[in-house]
């Protein structure tokens, strides 16, 4: 009889032993595999209709269009009766207020209007909208191990990710479900000189229900909290149309 709960243990502990033992890798390609099953990213050239809502501040649209094949970011923002505009075509950049290229220089200062701002809009928009397949981007460092972790109630597989020192020195977790791999949580870490997670830094983002945009799947609801007293700072929308 113990030979036979010694087989039973055995086969149950094989079939636990894949999931207990996915390196970062596999559970990265698991999760795009779940989020982007034909591999669309790459050649993603689709609109993002966006809502920001902040507390106590008006709510700001924003329409982006990005076509990766042809380098062309776009994204109109309005916030009660301000519109701004950039458009970034490989090298080429073009800011507008409210319709015009004409700005004064008190308006460009005021709205913080150039290129570099320009940027960090395109940067921003195609890393998070490009999650978790952005993960595969050089200089971004998926750490071997991968942990258990419970979060808000719930158990997840969580991924590790830093970056080569050229391009950030944040510390990144993805919280992915143990069942499904959809990705439902991240959050971000400062560190310190040496490289050091700084425990009380950064943010961490709830996503909840999902858009399927050109055959992606991308959180609809994404909300914004910081690390150290789980201050609500914002939830970002993201519309059908």
């Amino acid at each position: 009889m113990k030979y036979f709960f010694l087989f039973i243990v055995t086969v149950f502990a094989g079939r636990l032993l894949p999931a207990q033992e996915l390196t970062g890798k596999e559970l990265l390609i698991k999760a795009i595999n779940y989020h982007d099953p034909d591999h669309n990213w790459t050649t993603f050239n689709g609109e993002l209709f966006i809502t920001m809502e902040t507390p106590n501040k008006p709510s700001r649209q924003s329409k982006i269009i990005i076509n990766l094949p042809l380098e062309y970011f776009y994204i109109q923002a309005k916030r009660d009766t301000v519109t701004t505009e950039y458009t970034l075509e490989k090298s080429e950049c073009t800011v507008k207020l409210n319709g015009s290229e004409d700005i004064s220089e008190k308006s460009i200062k005021t709205y913080n209007l150039n290129c570099d701002r320009a940027n960090m809009y395109k940067n921003y928009y195609t890393y998070l909208y490009g999650l978790p397949m952005k993960l595969n981007d050089e200089g971004t460092i998926v750490h071997e191990g991968v942990e258990r972790k419970t979060f808000k109630g719930k158990e997840y597989l969580v991924l590790r990710i830093s970056y080569e020192d050229t391009i950030g020195s944040d510390i990144w977790c993805f919280y992915f479900d143990s069942n499904t791999y959809a990705m439902e949580i991240y959050q971000f870490f400062k560190t310190d000189d040496k490289g050091t997670l700084k425990p009380n830094t950064g943010e961490y983002i709830l996503l909840t229900e999902t858009e399927t945009i050109k055959g992606i799947k991308m959180p609809k609801n994404r909300a914004w909290y910081f690390n150290r007293d789980d201050e609500y700072l914002g939830t970002d929308v993201l519309n059908d149309q």
